[in-house]
């Protein structure tokens, strides 16, 4: 099942935190695409996932947005 989180006008930390707190919703196996405007998110949040063992499938931008998509494990 693929999830959204919407993080956009969200500056640092608040995008990994909230991710850290959806994703305790999830069950593995589960994506989450996240929608974000701080560009520290395309570091922030694959060393956030890097840390607790989750999958960065995807990082693009698209339009004036950042969207991430993360696979609970």
């Amino acid at each position: 099942m693929t999830h959204t989180l919407d993080a956009t006008r969200l500056m640092c930390p608040m995008p990994v935190i909230k991710l850290s707190q959806k994703i305790g919703d999830l069950s593995v196996g589960d994506k989450i695409e996240i929608f974000a405007t701080d560009p520290g998110v395309k570091h922030d949040i694959p060393a956030w996932c890097r840390v607790h063992g989750h999958s960065v499938l995807e990082v693009e931008e698209r339009a004036e947005k950042i969207v991430l998509l993360i696979e609970k494990n």
